[in-house]
């Protein structure tokens, strides 16, 4: 079987990742789960030949110098892979995990569609999207960028690491910068994207203080600012943001995040109780007066779940809020709920409270 039609196959089961390595046959991570596909084993000799096939003779040179690589993959009708290239004792291994040529909308996503909406039509500030990997932190990001670009005539610049979902023109002209073919570095990019006459931003990662005070800043001079962090809440990417700086510089980095943000969306994978696919389940900030406050007072911080709790009029709920409301809609099964709660004890008082029984 070729790399392609494995990735037809694998695809076509509803895999996410694809993990290709020496001494073991062919692997799917299916609706979260490993699933090996045949009996046959990669030898060595087959998953550097299969690497070759991913790179261009210019990556293929800078992988044997790095021992490792970061690469997009394009198949035609099926889809677009995240490559990574890597060695482990001696030989080649790859991961490839799936990215739709399709992006989805709003709705199709579960996501909520006015909230984000509301998102985008911001001429200027910050949203972002949080969750572990694997989260659909992309899939999220891209369905924003597509109804921007449906939307409104703008300027679009993305800096990604590699470029992973395609944009077309539409409304918007959509410029898609790759780290270390298109630009150096996520800093560089950033600084020379103002001059650029951008619009929107969209940064794939905030890796590291320099990169979350260029967005900020961009954020601040009247530009709409999209970016992703590994935290799994609210209040986590908050302090994340912050823990990039000195103490001394907090006060101050604390003041231009209330300012510029608009939102976080913190978002996880489960499963569906129907074990068909997965589901989206998510916490929504929205960036009120009162949350504002909150960011700008360490002490207050951790009152920001408090304020989701209560201000459900605005649609901004917490993580275990929307398990609760998944459960109840059966969408997942109380394992499920629980096994991925903030709070498990808060799930089940929630679940007790409304009276949900199955």
């Amino acid at each position: 079987m070729t790399l392609d039609e494995l990735l037809r196959t694998m695809v076509a089961r509803r895999a996410s990742d694809v993990h290709l390595q020496a001494g073991s046959a062919p692997t799917a991570r299916i609706d979260g789960v490993l699933v090996p596909f045949g009996d046959s084993v990669l030898m060595p000799s087959d998953t550097a030949t299969l690497a070759r096939s991913l790179l261009s003779s210019d990556q293929w040179e800078d992988f044997e110098y790095r021992n490792e690589l970061d690469s997009a993959y394009s198949l035609p009708g099926v889809g677009r892979f995240r490559c990574n290239v890597f060695r482990q004792r001696g030989a080649v291994g790859i991961v490839m995990r799936v990215v739709g040529d399709v992006i989805p909308s709003f709705e199709a996503l579960g996501l909520p569609a006015q909230a984000m909406r509301d998102f985008a039509s911001h001429g200027r500030g910050l949203i972002l999207v949080t969750g572990p990997t694997g989260s659909g932190k992309t899939t999220t990001l891209a369905s924003l960028l597509d109804h921007i670009n449906h939307s409104y005539p703008s300027n679009i610049i993305t800096i990604e690491d590699p470029i992973e979902i395609l944009h077309k023109n539409k409304r918007a002209i959509v410029v898609q910068r790759e780290i270390g073919n298109d630009t150096r570095d996520f800093r560089t990019a950033l600084k020379y994207a103002m001059r650029q006459d951008p619009d929107v931003i969209m940064i794939g990662e905030m890796r590291d203080k320099e990169t979350v005070e260029a967005a900020l800043s961009a954020a601040q001079t009247g530009h709409l600012v999209l970016s992703t962090l590994h935290t799994n809440d609210a209040v986590r990417s908050v302090n994340r943001i912050i823990d990039f700086f000195q103490p001394h510089e907090r006060d101050q980095i604390r003041i231009l995040l209330a300012d510029s943000l608009i939102g976080i969306l913190s978002q996880r994978l489960l499963r569906r109780s129907d074990g068909v696919g997965r589901v989206l389940g998510l916490e929504l900030l929205i960036n009120t007066p009162l949350i504002k406050d909150y960011i700008k007072d360490e002490e207050k911080t951790p009152l920001i779940k408090d304020a989701l709790i209560e201000d459900n009029i605005r649609g901004m709920h917490t993580f275990d809020q929307h398990l609760v409301e998944l459960y109840t809609n059966k969408f997942i099964t109380l394992d499920e709920a629980l096994e991925n709660a903030t709070s498990p004890h808060e799930v089940r008082l929630m679940i007790t409270r409304q009276g949900v029984t199955r």
